[in-house]
C-alpha cells in the first residue's frame, strides 16, 4: 500500500478548502486593524509577498516594517498599530513561506534565501530608510537581513528574538511538535499558543484563531532557523533595540539580554520581567514608547 506525502518544496495551504478556512480566520482578525492605506503584493525571485501600508502621525520619517512571528502574519500587530501609528507610518508583511497572503512560487532553502526576498520587498518600498520591528520568528528574519543584506536598513528592534541571541528551550522544542502536526486535535495547538502566552486563553480570540487556523492548513517547507552566531551579531553595524520577555517559556531570556549587551555594537536591551512570549499584545504602549526613545536617540 502506497502512503501519500506532501513532497511540495514551496510552503502551500494544503487544499481549496483549508485555504479557504484560513482566509476567513485572517479577514475576522484583520478587522481589529486599522484600514490599510494602500494593499500591496510585492514580487519578488521567490514568489508574491503581501505589504499593507498605514499612514501615521509623521509621515516625513523613515515608516516601520513590521514583521510578525511564526504562523501569524500581519493581523499579529492589531493591538500595536494604534500606538506605534502615532510615532510614523507603518508597512506590516505576511511573510513569504509562512501562513498568510503571501505566495511563494519559488523554493526557500538557506539564510540568505530567507534575506534576499526580503531586501527585495524594501527595495520595491518608495522611502529611501526602514526601520525593522520584528517579532520572535520575525526577529530572527530581520536579524537574518541585516547579517546578509543591509540597503536600507536604518535600525532593527527585535521583540523577544528566537534564534537570535539564545537557543529554543527544550521545553519549547518538546511542545510544539506535536502543536505542528496538521492532523493532531486543535486543542493541542491551542495549548501550545497559550503555553507561549503564559497561560492566557486563546478561545475566541481573533489572532489566535488565525494562527491556529494557519498551522492546522499550511504546510511549511523552510529550512529550520539556525542560531545567528556571536561573531554575526557583533558585526551588525545598526543601531538595534532588543526587548526580551523576563517570563517567555521559549528560551533563557536573561541569558540572551546579557549576550546583547555584550555583542551587539549599537545595542539597547531591555527587559519586560512579567512579560511572556505573547510580549506585543501585552505591552503594545511600552513596546511604542521604547521604539520612540529609542529612535530619537539613533535617527
Amino acid at each position: 500500500m502506497l502512503t501519500l506525502r506532501d513532497t511540495s518544496p514551496l510552503g502551500h495551504f494544503t487544499s481549496a478548502a483549508a485555504k479557504d478556512r484560513f482566509v476567513a480566520a485572517y479577514d475576522r482578525a484583520m478587522a481589529d486593524m486599522p484600514p490599510p492605506e494602500r494593499t500591496l503584493d510585492v514580487r519578488t525571485s521567490f514568489g508574491v509577498v503581501r505589504v499593507y501600508r498605514f499612514a501615521g502621525a509623521q509621515t516625513t520619517k523613515a515608516p516601520l516594517v513590521l514583521l510578525p512571528g511564526r504562523a501569524s502574519a500581519s493581523p499579529v500587530w492589531a493591538d500595536n498599530l494604534p500606538a506605534l501609528l502615532k510615532l510614523r507610518s507603518i508597512y506590516t508583511i505576511d511573510l513569504l513561506g509562512e501562513p498568510g497572503l503571501s505566495i511563494q512560487d519559488r523554493p526557500i532553502t538557506s539564510e540568505a534565501d530567507q534575506a534576499q526576498w526580503l531586501h527585495e520587498v524594501l527595495l520595491q518600498l518608495p522611502e529611501p530608510q526602514v526601520h525593522l520591528v520584528g517579532l520572535s520568528i520575525g526577529g530572527w528574519t530581520a536579524a537574518n537581513l541585516l547579517v546578509h543584506q543591509r540597503s536600507k536598513v536604518t535600525s532593527a528592534t527585535l521583540l523577544d528574538p528566537v534564534y537570535v541571541f539564545s537557543n529554543m528551550s527544550l521545553e519549547a522544542i518538546v511542545r510544539s511538535i506535536p502543536a505542528s502536526v496538521r492532523w493532531f486535535p486543535k486543542a493541542w495547538r491551542d495549548s501550545f499558543a497559550s503555553w507561549t502566552a503564559g497561560g492566557a486563553p486563546v478561545k475566541d480570540v481573533p489572532v489566535a484563531e488565525m494562527i491556529e487556523a494557519g498551522m492546522q492548513t499550511y504546510a511549511l517547507d523552510l529550512p529550520a532557523p539556525s542560531r545567528i552566531s556571536e561573531d554575526q551579531i557583533a558585526a551588525i553595524r545598526q543601531p538595534v533595540l532588543v526587548v526580551m520577555a523576563g517570563r517567555s517559556p521559549m528560551h533563557d531570556s536573561a541569558a540572551a539580554a546579557d549576550l546583547a549587551r555584550r555583542r551587539l555594537q549599537h545595542g539597547t536591551v531591555r527587559v519586560y520581567p512579567e512579560a511572556s512570549h505573547a510580549i506585543n499584545g501585552e505591552y503594545p504602549e511600552e513596546i511604542a514608547a521604547d521604539i520612540d526613545a529609542f529612535l530619537t536617540a539613533t535617527e
